[in-house]
């Protein structure tokens, strides 16, 4: 779960900035990227994470 918040701020710092500073849009491009990775981390660990083995 650190690593999503972790890459989540990075996303949220990295598109802030891309949009406010003229002609760096491309760290706007790099913050979503970022935030979908993070969502796809989240999706492949939040399952493996919320089941246990009966046995």
């Amino acid at each position: 779960m650190k690593v999503f918040l972790i890459l989540v701020i990075v996303a949220m710092v990295l598109g802030v900035i891309g949009a406010t500073v003229d002609g760096l849009l491309y760290l706007l491009a790099v913050g979503i990227l970022v935030f979908v990775s993070a969502l796809v981390y989240l999706g492949m660990h939040g399952r493996r994470t919320g089941r246990r083995r009966l046995r």
